[in-house]
């Protein structure tokens, strides 16, 4: 009993968890490190008696080796009386169910560690009833049996399909979360390895187009793939693939007749080369033009239809490359309208890749596009004109060739006429028949195989292309005095939206390009070219109203200056076929100086150029108007900034030293100056009566 006593009374310590479970974060470890004078008593402290009070040891030279033991002599005897308080001493052997459980019965007095469950039922019972309902089940029938066996695999089967269940309920998140990964993964992979096949596909074509040239069909219809990355990669593949292997000529088709004949491996393989090439080449442009249509996409189809017609603008298809282009110069977009712009202006500058066919065919393209928005675009659709260059004297040389060629031949016919016998004559005609025939020949053979273009074509295609231009600047003179007589039309926002200066974007640049090629007009269109720049620098309109009161154009002051500039630069480059009086031009210059403010408005620069051109560069001007325009600039210096002041004063001086009567207004008398003479007029009272 003492020795009972003895164990009973040892202090029983509180369960401490598992060491995996024990989580020391970082703020308790800077407490303890900041705060080690608060643990110095554990230094101090007896584990060894500690240990032999708690657990009641005595000192056995290895202290670890007691406690295992100790501990392992602990959970057997526990185990012992677990079993021995769950089995009958009498009846050890289990009883297993229809179920395959096994049960053992308990000591009736029922005090064993499983007595109760985590739920609190009695286990000790529920054994019991199992062991008598399979003892009752003995003595039942073989169907009975059967029928209760059934039943119970049946809840058998109904429990673990539940607790799949449960299981794939927990397991969801972590498996969705592991496909979504597994599909980026793929997805990453695949897109990788269609660039890698791209790739492989552009680097032999351009190794050897015409041995691979049936890979080109898989790279033309990955453009239109529902990746759009793979699209676009795609797109500007084929566009680097097409611009390197695309020849230098204009493919034509082999006719029927053509089809039939008997031709060399070689030519066979040539032609099958480019009949291949052509028609995957309009495929890509088709589809180029239908990405044209897509947000998405539609930068970068235009990229690649400007880039191709400034690459091979020589190559077919050119029209419909011309036609999807043209429309974005006047874009409300400023990225497409620069590029379509830049491209066409490449067209215009290197004729030499298309021989000026695309210049005529981009030319009539826009004044087209001009007449169906009724001049409603940007000023960068006919800007582009000003890239154009002209050769005047073309054609000079032949006609000279072919004078002198004539007055050869005149020459010697006349020589055979006067040589003295008819057999003779006709002998030496013969045999100058048979050689300007041969010399023909040749001189055709010669003209085929030059790479030069014919002169006489090239001259034909430059005067479509200033018949297109001028009739483009023509309209838009007569739509912008003329109003709008088309009620049905209704522009697009885009095209009402205020592009340039005033309500007639198109007007300054088409000044401009007037005086640009002002030399370049014919003779017969000049005396309506200048009325019509006439009433454009008055603002008036030919329509009147009910009152019959000519209504006015509203006009910026730019463009009537521009308007009067174009008028004498037109006049200066025809001084030997017109005789023309420009008064009026001079009478709506100076009543603009009162309207025009250069330091707000940005017209200082057309200032500059009408004043230079129609004042200081014209030979002789009547004495009044350099009064006139004398005393009207000096008072407009004192308005203007300082740099208008200075183009004023300068424009003053270069008058007073050209005109030195006018020095007279300089003069400080009490009649004031007198442009007539040195003396002044005493019936004056006012300078200003004088000169107006």
């Amino acid at each position: 009993m003492g020795k009972k006593d003895k164990n009973s009374n040892k202090s029983q310590l509180p369960l401490l968890p598992p060491e995996e479970e024990v989580e020391v974060s970082d703020e308790d470890l800077e407490f303890i490190q900041r705060n080690t004078q608060y643990a110095s008593f554990l230094n101090r402290l007896d584990t060894h008696t500690i240990t032999k009070q708690v657990v009641g040891l005595l000192d056995e030279g290895n202290d670890e080796e007691a406690l295992e033991n100790y501990y392992e002599k602990k959970r057997l005897k526990k185990k012992e009386e677990n079993i021995s308080n769950l089995v009958d001493a009498v009846d050890v052997l289990p009883v297993k169910s229809l179920t395959g459980q096994l049960y053992y019965k308990t000591d009736s007095k029922g005090s064993g560690p499983f007595q109760q469950n985590n739920k609190g039922t009695s286990v000790e019972s529920n054994v019991n009833e199992d062991v008598s309902a399979a003892k009752s089940k003995e003595k039942l029938s073989k169907a009975e049996r059967r029928k209760e066996l059934k039943h119970a695999k049946k809840q058998a089967k109904k429990l673990a399909k539940e607790e799949s269940q449960l299981a794939t309920i927990r397991k969801a998140p972590k498996s969705a979360l592991l496909e979504e990964l597994k599909k980026d993964l793929s997805a990453e992979e695949l897109f990788a390895q269609r660039k890698a096949h791209l790739a492989e596909i552009g680097t032999g074509l351009l190794a050897d187009p015409e041995k691979n040239i049936s890979t080109l069909k898989e790279l033309v219809e990955m453009c239109s793939d529902r990746d759009k990355s793979i699209s676009h990669l795609a797109t500007l593949s084929a566009l680097a693939v097409f611009k390197d292997i695309v020849p230098g000529y204009r493919v034509r088709l082999p006719t029927e007749k053509e089809l039939q004949m008997k031709v060399s491996k070689e030519v066979k393989k040539v032609r099958d080369f480019e009949s291949t090439l052509l028609r995957f080449y309009q495929t890509y442009i088709q589809k180029l033009m239908t990405l044209e249509h897509d947000s998405s996409s539609c930068k970068i189809a235009l990229r690649c239809m400007c880039c191709l017609l400034e690459a091979i603008p020589h190559f077919n298809y050119r029209d419909s490359l011309l036609a999807a282009v043209i429309p974005h110069v006047s874009s409300i977009d400023d990225s497409s309208r620069n590029l379509s712009a830049t491209a066409v202006r490449s067209l215009f500058l290197n004729e030499g890749k298309h021989g000026g066919e695309a210049t005529v065919e981009a030319v009539e393209l826009i004044a087209d596009f001009v007449k169906q928005h009724h001049c409603r675009l940007h000023p960068n659709t006919i800007e582009v004109f000003s890239s154009l260059s002209f050769d005047e004297g073309l054609g000079r040389f032949q006609e000279s060739q072919l004078n002198s060629k004539n007055n050869r031949r005149a020459k010697e016919k006349n020589n055979d006429l006067k040589s003295s016998g008819p057999e003779k004559s006709e002998n030496k005609v013969k045999k100058r028949q048979l050689a300007s025939k041969l010399r023909e020949e040749v001189e055709a053979d010669f003209r085929a195989a030059s790479s030069a273009p014919d002169t006489v074509e090239r001259r034909r295609m430059q005067t479509q292309t200033i018949a297109a231009v001028f009739k483009t600047y023509f309209r838009i003179l007569k739509c912008s005095i003329e109003p709008q007589t088309d009620r049905s039309y209704n522009p697009p926002r885009r095209e009402l939206s205020d592009f340039g200066s005033g309500k007639h974007p198109l007007l300054v640049p088409c000044l401009d390009g007037l005086g640009r090629f002002s030399h370049l007009i014919n003779v017969d269109f000049m005396g309506d070219l200048l009325r019509f720049l006439q009433r454009l620098a008055s603002g008036e309109t030919t329509s009147k109203t009910n009152s019959g009161v000519s209504s006015q154009l509203e006009l910026t002051v730019l463009e009537r200056l521009r308007c009067c500039i174009v008028a004498f630069k037109i006049v200066r480059s025809n001084l030997d076929a017109l005789n023309i009086d420009l008064r009026e031009f001079f009478v709506q210059l100076y009543n603009i100086l009162l309207e025009c403010k250069p330091e707000r408005d940005s017209h200082g620069q057309a200032l500059s150029e009408a004043l230079q051109i129609m004042l200081c560069e014209v030979r002789q001007h009547d004495m009044q108007r350099v009064a006139a325009f004398t005393k009207r600039l000096a008072s407009l210096s004192l308005h203007f900034g300082s740099a208008e002041a200075m183009m004023v004063l300068v424009t003053v001086k270069n008058l007073l030293q050209k005109y030195s009567k006018c020095r007279n207004l300089l003069e400080n008398d009490g009649g004031g100056g007198s442009v007539g003479g040195t003396v002044a007029v005493p019936q004056i009272k006012n300078w200003e009566d004088s000169v107006e």
